[in-house]
């Protein structure tokens, strides 16, 4: 049985993304993003956060997903 792709998208709330897995924090911490014990984690998309804090969105999606997918 084939296992299933899971991906994280530029409009996902990181709080969503961290219930979908929550030890993708170390990735968000390692690009700067300490905002997921925030409460606006709950509300702020990875594109907003990444622009906030001056991420390559694109690259930060790619780490995640190649972690979320191993």
């Amino acid at each position: 049985m084939k296992k299933k792709k899971i991906e994280a998208t530029k409009d996902m709330q990181i709080g969503e993304l961290l219930r979908l897995n929550p030890n993708v924090k170390d990735i968000l911490i390692g690009f700067g993003l300490h905002c997921f014990g925030c409460p606006m984690s709950q509300m702020e998309t990875l594109e907003e956060a990444a622009m906030v804090h001056g991420v390559d969105t694109d690259l930060m999606l790619d780490k995640i997903n190649e972690f979320l997918n191993k």
